[in-house]
């Protein structure tokens, strides 16, 4: 256990629990799925963000345990369904659910997933957090859309590259850390600042994600490096590297995304890192982190506040 997940080490293993317990169902299929990609593990940062940021605002009812588990079913549905739209055949150093028992019943336990999670936010009874939940939700299938659009396509620019990145990823690490505020009853402005919170750490995750797909060890990833290239993703090094690579280098970039060449990856990876396109976005990583961090100054002193910042200096620092 990470020194910011012993924070608030008591509720996490609640949520785990309740994690648990809400995947029952009748259909043996949904739970069998539904445990296999739960228990492989991963972070589970933006549960954590809601336990995080509740107690760091003084919450002290139950009703957080609730909210965190809804975000890691939701998470974990967008997983279900990346993996199958992305073919992907690895995640968290096992084979995808797709891989196991096919692309239908993951598409539908996925389904399945975003389902109770929705049962579990009447439950919690907050109109504010269903409403934010429902416009992150919408905003994170519209990530996906434009995300398949951008496949294959290497004239994507670093806006269009930030705007997806912010919506597939940023906008539920910003609802993490909002819905916790509402449910703190917390100030417009430390409802605002732990949003922004949010959204900059999750830009920080995806950055760093981006930069390991072409610097990482498939072990510590726990999935194949070069996966971004496969699929013809143009992330952020490779937009860069583009566009300071001589012409030559360029354009084998440009064929490589165009044609998802992942036996191109070696001689894509020494241009991406001749650029300095690592770098690059690296520096952009970190940027998001001190924005991220600068967010907190307003709230008080605690070891939830202290765990938030370490967090945020943790996702520029991980190698997986």
């Amino acid at each position: 256990m990470l020194p910011f997940h012993q924070a608030v080490e008591s509720d996490f293993n609640e949520v785990n629990q309740l994690i648990i317990d809400q995947l029952h169902s009748d259909v043996d299929l949904v739970e069998n799925i539904g445990h296999y990609i739960v228990d492989a593990g991963g972070k589970r940062l933006r549960p954590l963000l809601v336990l995080l940021c509740a107690n760091a605002l003084g919450y002290d009812k139950k009703e957080h345990i609730e909210l965190a588990a809804i975000i890691e079913f939701i998470h974990t549905a967008t997983l279900l369904h990346d993996d199958v739209v992305d073919v992907s055949a690895l995640r968290r150093g096992r084979p995808t659910a797709n891989a196991q028992w096919g692309n239908a019943p993951s598409v539908l336990v996925g389904d399945f997933l975003y389902s109770r999670a929705f049962q579990m936010l009447v439950r919690i009874g907050v109109m504010d957090i269903m409403a934010l939940m429902s416009n992150t939700t919408n905003t994170i299938s519209e990530g996906e859309v434009q995300q398949l659009v951008n496949a294959k396509d290497p004239s994507v620019d670093e806006a269009n590259y930030l705007n997806v990145i912010h919506k597939k990823t940023g906008a539920l690490f910003e609802a993490a850390c909002e819905t916790a505020a509402v449910l703190a009853k917390a100030s417009d402005e430390e409802r605002q600042a732990l949003r922004q919170y949010g959204y900059h750490l999750g830009m920080a995750f995806q950055l760093v994600d981006d930069a390991l797909d072409y610097e990482g060890d498939a072990e510590a990833l726990g999935k194949n490096v070069g996966d971004d290239l496969a699929e013809g993703k143009p992330t952020l090094p490779l937009i860069y590297a583009m566009a300071n690579a001589s012409a030559e280098d360029s354009a084998l970039i440009a064929d490589a995304i165009k044609n998802g060449a992942v036996d191109q990856l070696e001689p894509v990876v020494a241009i991406v890192k001749a650029t300095g396109a690592l770098g690059y976005t690296n520096r952009c990583a970190a940027e998001q982190v001190a924005q991220a961090k600068a967010q907190l100054h307003g709230l008080a002193d605690s070891r939830f506040k202290t765990a938030m910042a370490e967090l945020a200096d943790f996702s520029i620092a991980r190698n997986h």
